[in-house]
């Protein structure tokens, strides 16, 4: 009986020593737990009415969601009395090497968010970036897919993306297509430009505005060279390019304008008798 007062009076003891800090734990987790839902709930609405991508909201909140209930673990244990500064010493050295085990990712996450936040380029814009051309497919948190004109799938790293040159073609949501023709020094100037011009402006892919351009670009060896520069929109960029230079060549022959091609002339000795 002795044994079982005394571990009784153990218990009562405890009760008393701990019984408040832990019901003033539970409280503060239950109220804890409210504010952090209240704060997630302003934060979604806030999101919401933002012009940030969707992928980047859901990232932002569940990593804010994720660093509040964190704080909101360290105050609860805090308040049962034990010290969080062990705690928080190791969570910092988790985090520490973590980041120097992923600096690669951190950089390629780095570069999606200020991507999804600037947005130098959007999906559907036609993009040329560290080497590679082709229209954005997807923008994720760590990489940018494009798909090319050989409809080939590139991956490109964000980090890359965001520290280095892009070149938006879709932006101003007009592109200039560059041909050259070249016809030969016999012809009439003059007659060629009509000629080629009347191949853009027959096209219905060619904008009007800007107005498309055929100008003398270089004396070449063998050739007088046109530039020859229709308007057009970016997702009609290969089909004016391709009309462009089928449609030159179709004109010109019909208006018996000659294309200069290279001749090979062979020389034979003819032997001594």
């Amino acid at each position: 009986m002795e044994d079982a007062q005394k571990w009784i009076d153990k218990g009562i003891e405890f009760i008393i020593e701990y019984g408040p800090k832990v019901i003033g734990a539970i409280l503060i987790f239950i109220i804890g737990s409210w504010i952090v839902k209240k704060i997630m709930k302003a934060l979604r609405k806030v999101m919401a009415k933002s012009k940030y991508d969707e992928s980047l909201q859901r990232f932002l909140l569940n990593l804010l969601s994720w660093a509040l209930k964190i704080v909101l673990a360290l105050v609860v244990i805090s308040a049962l009395g034990v010290n969080v500064t062990t705690f928080a010493a190791v969570i910092a050295a988790a985090g520490l090497a973590v980041g120097l085990a992923l600096q690669g990712s951190l950089s390629n996450f780095a570069g999606g968010v200020l991507i999804m936040i600037f947005k130098p380029y959007r999906i559907g814009d036609l993009i040329e970036a560290q080497g590679e051309l082709g229209v954005v497919k997807e923008i994720e948190i760590f990489t940018t897919k494009l798909i090319t004109p050989e409809n080939k799938l590139a991956i490109v790293p964000n980090g890359a993306m965001a520290n280095g040159n892009i070149v938006n073609y879709t932006a101003e949501g007009k592109i200039r297509v560059d041909t050259v023709i070249g016809v030969a020094y016999e012809e009439d100037i003059k007659q060629t430009k009509e000629v080629l011009l009347n191949v853009l402006t027959s096209n219905p892919k060619v904008l009007p505005d800007p107005a498309p351009s055929v100008n003398v670009l270089e004396l070449a060896d063998s050739s007088v060279n046109f530039a020859v520069r229709p308007f057009c929109k970016p997702e009609d960029y290969w089909d004016v390019y391709f009309a462009t230079y089928e449609g030159c060549k179709l004109a010109l022959d019909e208006a018996g304008i000659e294309i200069p091609y290279p001749h090979e002339v062979e020389i034979q000795k003819v032997p001594k008798k």
